[in-house]
């Protein structure tokens, strides 16, 4: 069962407990309410499935403990990281479902980075308020990645970008893509029109004009809200224009993050 360079990984413990206290970061992986006051505290997230830590490896996130399938130890890359190894009735007990994918790991997260320090050198922006449902804001990170979004900023109510299931979605693009709080919000905006940005509310409103004839500036920042309620009228009024997406056939809007996957790619039509 040879890992990357050869090697077999670490470490290995056979777990044969649930109640394990070393599998404390893995506990109820299920339970969001759980873990979202679990993980930021304790300066850590879980990956989930080979392909995604991998990439958390080699964005530079250092790895605290790896839980896998007893048959999957071989998948790991070596590391000085300990591995506890299971069968799936073990892993299923400590998680609370079926680890399908075989490969989890706990890794630590790193010190957060300002918005200021984003704007210095980002050209194209997505700034996102109350998108607290974590498969559309993996979904909207991994299309960022895919079309050119150089940074993601966060009104404080969304949802955290590394919790697993957003991770999961983002297919580890999370990693890929910086991003920061933009807080106190919703005056955290004029920040980053200070910083040259234009800022693009995207809303359904008569009054918004097509985002084709709006994504034009050199430095754009597109922002977009929640499924189903949309942008709160503070943050449009604190953008610069309202933009929308011409719809057919009477549909009066998009999921957010096929919406945002639309604005990516028109900001960036004309590289």
């Amino acid at each position: 069962m040879a890992g990357d360079n050869g090697g077999v990984p670490n470490s290995i413990i056979t777990i044969t407990d649930p109640d394990d206290p070393r599998l404390a970061d893995y506990r109820a992986l299920t339970d969001v309410a759980l873990r979202t006051a679990f993980e930021p505290p304790h300066g850590l997230f879980v990956a989930e499935g080979e392909l995604v830590l991998r990439r958390a490896l080699r964005a530079g996130y250092r790895p605290r403990s790896f839980l896998v399938d007893a048959k999957r130890v071989g998948q790991l890359p070596e590391t000085d990281a300990p591995v506890y190894a299971a069968d799936q009735a073990v892993l299923e007990a400590i998680t609370g479902f079926h680890v399908h994918r075989g490969v989890l790991a706990s890794f630590h997260r790193k010190e957060p980075v300002p918005a200021a320090e984003l704007l210095e050198t980002a050209t194209r922006v997505a700034i996102l308020e109350d998108v607290n449902n974590h498969t559309n804001l993996g979904a909207i990170f991994r299309g960022a990645a895919a079309l050119g979004i150089d940074a993601v900023l966060l009104s404080p109510s969304c949802a955290d970008p590394l919790y697993r299931r957003s991770v999961r979605v983002s297919m580890g693009e999370v990693f890929a893509i910086p991003y920061a709080t933009l807080d106190p919000w919703p005056s955290a905006l004029a920040d980053v029109r200070k910083a040259g940005f234009t800022i693009l509310a995207m809303t359904p409103a008569p009054e918004a004009v097509p985002l084709a004839q709006a994504a034009k500036g050199e430095r754009t920042a597109i922002l977009l809200g929640a499924e189903g309620p949309g942008l709160s009228r503070h943050a449009i009024e604190a953008s610069d224009v309202p933009v929308k997406i011409p719809m057919r056939r009477n549909v009066d809007s998009l999921n957010v993050a096929a919406a945002a996957a639309v604005a990516f790619y028109e900001l960036g039509r004309e590289d």
